[in-house]
């Protein structure tokens, strides 16, 4: 037996994971195809929102609350800036199909937050142009994460608790034999007691055929503009931000690196054959919508794109996660198909998935994210 436990792919989860679980034993080994954050993982892009105000599954919040409390952590244990507190607008039509059931989700949480007029973020926020008909709800909690930096760090932490990390191992297979779990990489084998699988979008070919059929692996873009005052759209002074009005959307975050704002089309992720192939470079129809929306949305932004990439990321049917055992008694743990909303909870996840993997805690209320959902249909 080469440990209790093998995290394959060390990426968004992967690497919170890893982390966690080497919180709880010293016998965790960690296997990334490439490395810890590397250039075509769906971590890359330099940032990702984190926000406690959203519309749908209010069973969500508990885990926000908890990555919330998770980064804190991250960023005192390793002395990284890893969330950028800048807080969040969610902007959209009064009483339309973004902003109501948002609203209506928040008052089932609890959660902290303050509705903005067009005229309040015209005082406050300036830097939005909103229609006549939109208003703002303000997340006082959000921020943006440092993908790199937060990947990098809970990795090297595990490292400093203990954890052995293997990088330019892509693992080809697993089985899992009446000891424990076989896995391979070329003409190399180790048997752990435990496997967690959060390789994202490389995921489908270590999963059983009942996960392949309700998955797959989208390609999502990211776009980046330079500003005509780039202190106007310094985390100080623009929030995160997540735009939904009438056919136009759009999210982005400040200029964390004092120069470029992102700002992307929401809700744009395409099917691509796999992860390997995904079509870097984007489309005339993604640049023109593009940059139509950002010249409507930011005055203040020269409306061209100053930089684009894509990125892979494993889809459920439902676009809720798998989290949890492949069946009852397996020692195969899934931690994956975040559906491209996976980042601002990957340190909650990543607990829940150490711990659980490891037989350390189970945790209740979480049926909508398990892989047996699926198995049953």
């Amino acid at each position: 037996m080469d440990g209790k436990l093998a995290v394959i792919g060390l990426g968004s989860i992967g690497s919170m994971a890893l982390w966690q679980a080497s919180r709880l034993t010293d016998s965790v080994t960690g296997f990334e195809a490439v490395s810890p954050a590397h250039a075509r993982s769906a971590t890359g892009g330099d940032t990702r929102l984190f926000r406690m105000l959203y519309r749908g599954i209010p069973d969500y919040y508990p885990i926000l609350e908890r990555s919330r409390s998770l980064w804190t952590e991250l960023e005192a244990e390793t002395g990284q800036n890893i969330l950028a507190r800048c807080g969040g607008l969610s902007i959209g039509t009064t009483n339309g199909p973004y902003v109501s059931p948002l609203l209506e989700t928040t008052r089932i949480n609890g959660a902290e937050h303050e509705i903005l007029s067009r005229e309040a973020m015209a005082e406050r926020y300036p830097q939005h142009n909103l229609r006549p008909d939109d208003i703002a709800v303000y997340d006082p909690h959000a921020g943006a994460l440092r993908t790199d930096r937060a990947v990098t760090a809970a990795v090297a932490a595990a490292q400093a608790n203990g954890a052995t990390v293997h990088t330019n191992t892509p693992i080809d297979d697993i089985r899992e034999t009446n000891d424990g779990v076989l896995i391979t990489s070329g003409d190399k084998t180790w048997t752990f007691e435990n496997v967690i699988v959060s390789s994202g979008g490389w995921s489908q070919r270590l999963m059983p055929d009942y996960l392949k059929a309700a998955t797959e692996t989208r390609r999502n873009f990211l776009s980046w503009f330079v500003a005509r005052d780039a202190a106007e759209f310094s985390p100080e002074k623009f929030p995160i931000f997540i735009r939904i009005s009438g056919q136009r959307s759009m999210y982005g975050a400040p200029a964390v690196d004092g120069v470029t704002v992102k700002a992307t089309l929401d809700g744009r992720s395409s099917l691509t054959p796999a992860a390997d192939s995904v079509l870097r470079e984007l489309t005339a129809a993604e640049i023109a919508e593009t940059t139509e929306t950002v010249a409507e949305f930011f005055p203040g932004l020269i409306p061209n794109i100053v930089r684009s990439d894509a990125f892979p990321d494993l889809y459920t049917k439902d676009s809720n996660p798998l989290l949890g055992h492949l069946r009852q008694n397996s020692r195969i743990y899934c931690a994956t198909g975040f559906s491209g909303a996976g980042f601002k909870m990957a340190s909650g996840y990543g607990e829940i998935a150490a711990n659980e993997s490891l037989g350390k805690r189970s945790f209740d209320g979480l049926d909508f994210v398990r892989p047996q959902r699926f198995k049953a249909s």
